[in-house]
C-alpha cells in the first residue's frame, strides 16, 4: 500500500521525530491561497503516490498567496502516472544548502534491511546508481536488531557531511526505527536537505506498506491510497476476484496464489509473458464465467494456460465451471490445460468430453505450447 506524501510525513516521519517543513493540504485552489497567506513562500505540491511529479508539473513554487492559487488550480485535475490530483499540500519553502538521499528498504537477496544514504539527493537514485554507484553508501542490518552508532558512522565516513552528520546519522536511526515499527517495505526521504541554517531536514518522504502488515498497521493504513486499477482489474474487484492486468501474451487461469505465481514464472522461463494473475481457487471456481472473461477480454491474450491441481479442492469441480463458461463465451483462442490432483480422471474426462482437448501430462508442457501459440 502506498502512501500520499503528507501522510507519510506526518504519520511516519513526524512522530518518529525527523523534522518536517510546515505544510497545510487543501483541496482547492482558493484554500491554497489562504494556506499560503499563513505560511508565507511556499511550495504546492500535487499529492498522488507517483513519483516524478516535478517533471510532470505537480509542483510549483510560490511567493505569495495568489501564485499558490494559480499554481493551484493547475495541479488539481492533472493526471500524473495513473492517478488524478485531487489535494495539493502548501508547504514551506525551504532554503537548501545540499541534498541528501535516505532511505530504507528490503535487500531481497541479503534477506535482511537495507540502510541507503547518498550525497546525491533530489535526483532519482536509479540515476546515481548508474553514473556512480559508488555514491550511494549501503549499511544492511540484522532483521531483529537496530544499527549500532558505529555502524552508521562508519557508512557515513569521507562524504564531508561536516556538522551535518550527526544529526543525518540520528535521522538515519529514527527511519531505520519507523521502517521497523511501521512494517514498511519502503521507506524513503529524498531530499534529505542540509536548510541554510544548518539544520537538517526531510523535504519529500515515500512511504510503501507492507500489504500483509494492513490488518497491523489499521490505524494509518485507512489513509493510505489505493492503487489504480484497470478497467478490467476494477470489474475483477468488483466481482470478488483478485485480477491482476498484465502486458503479456499467454492468458493464465489456476486455482491458488501460488500454484498461479509459479505457473507466470514458467510461461517467463519458456519465453512467453504472462497477460494477468489470477486465481480461482476456495469459491472462486464458481465464478469461473467472470474469470475466464476477465481473462480473455485482455487485448493482448493470444493463448491460454489453465492450470488446476487439487487437494482439498476437486480438480473436476473446477474444471466443470470452466467448461460451462467455455460452451457460454466461445472464446477463439487455443487452451492448453494441465489438471493434476483430486478428482483429477473426471476432470480430464470431462475436458476430453466437452471441449475435444487433450490436457498434458507436465504443466511444463503446457506451458511451452502455450507460450508458441502465442508468438
Amino acid at each position: 500500500m502506498n502512501f500520499e506524501e503528507h501522510a507519510a510525513k506526518s504519520l511516519i516521519l513526524q512522530p518518529a521525530g525527523i523534522p518536517i517543513p510546515r505544510g497545510i493540504l487543501v483541496t482547492s485552489a482558493g484554500d491554497a491561497a489562504k494556506a499560503a497567506k499563513e505560511i508565507g513562500p511556499c511550495v504546492v505540491k500535487a499529492q498522488v503516490p507517483a513519483g516524478k511529479r516535478g517533471k510532470a508539473g505537480g509542483i510549483k513554487l510560490a511567493d505569495a498567496p495568489t501564485d499558490a492559487e494559480s499554481g493551484a488550480a493547475q495541479i488539481l485535475g492533472m493526471r500524473i502516472g495513473d492517478y488524478v490530483t485531487e489535494r495539493v499540500l502548501i508547504e514551506e519553502q525551504a532554503k537548501i544548502a545540499r541534498e541528501f538521499y535516505a532511505a530504507v528498504l528490503h535487500d531481497t537477496e541479503a534477506r535482511r534491511p537495507l540502510i541507503l544514504f547518498s550525497t546525491g539527493g533530489g535526483m532519482d537514485i536509479e540515476d546515481v546508481a548508474a553514473t556512480n554507484s559508488g555514491a550511494i553508501r549501503r549499511l544492511l542490518v540484522d532483521i531483529d536488531t537496530t544499527p549500532s552508532d558505529d555502524a552508521i558512522a562508519s557508512m557515513l565516513d569521507g562524504l564531508d557531511l561536516g556538522a551535518a552528520a550527526e544529526p543525518i546519522a540520528d535521522i538515519l536511526k529514527r527511519l531505520h526505527a519507523a521502517y521497523r515499527a511501521r512494517d514498511a517495505e519502503l521507506l524513503e526521504i529524498n531530499p534529505l536537505a542540509l536548510l541554510a541554517d544548518g539544520r537538517v531536514m526531510a523535504l519529500d518522504c515515500k512511504f510503501v506498506l507492507d500489504d500483509a502488515a494492513i490488518l497491523r498497521q489499521q490505524e494509518i493504513a485507512a489513509q493510505g491510497s489505493a492503487g489504480a486499477m484497470t478497467a478490467l482489474e476494477r470489474r475483477g474487484h468488483e466481482s470478488g476476484l483478485k485480477f491482476i492486468q498484465l502486458d503479456g501474451n499467454v492468458g493464465l487461469l489456476a486455482n491458488g496464489a501460488g500454484l498461479t505465481m509459479t505457473t507466470m514464472d514458467v510461461i517467463q522461463y519458456y519465453g512467453g509473458r504472462p497477460a494477468n494473475f489470477l486465481e480461482i481457487g476456495g469459491e472462486a471456481y464458481t465464478k469461473a464465467e467472470i474469470a475466464l472473461d476477465l481473462v480473455l477480454s485482455n487485448p493482448g491474450v493470444n493463448s491460454l494456460v489453465i492450470n488446476f491441481c487439487g487437494a482439498f479442492a476437486r480438480t473436476d469441480v473446477m474444471a466443470e465451471g470452466v467448461v460451462k463458461a467455455w460452451a457460454k463465451l466461445k472464446p477463439k483462442v487455443p487452451v492448453f490445460f494441465s489438471i493434476h490432483g483430486t478428482g483429477e480422471e473426471e476432470a480430464i474426462a470431462l475436458v476430453r468430453r466437452e471441449l475435444s482437448i487433450e490436457p498434458y501430462d507436465l504443466m511444463e508442457d503446457a506451458v511451452q505450447a502455450a507460450v508458441k501459440a502465442a508468438q
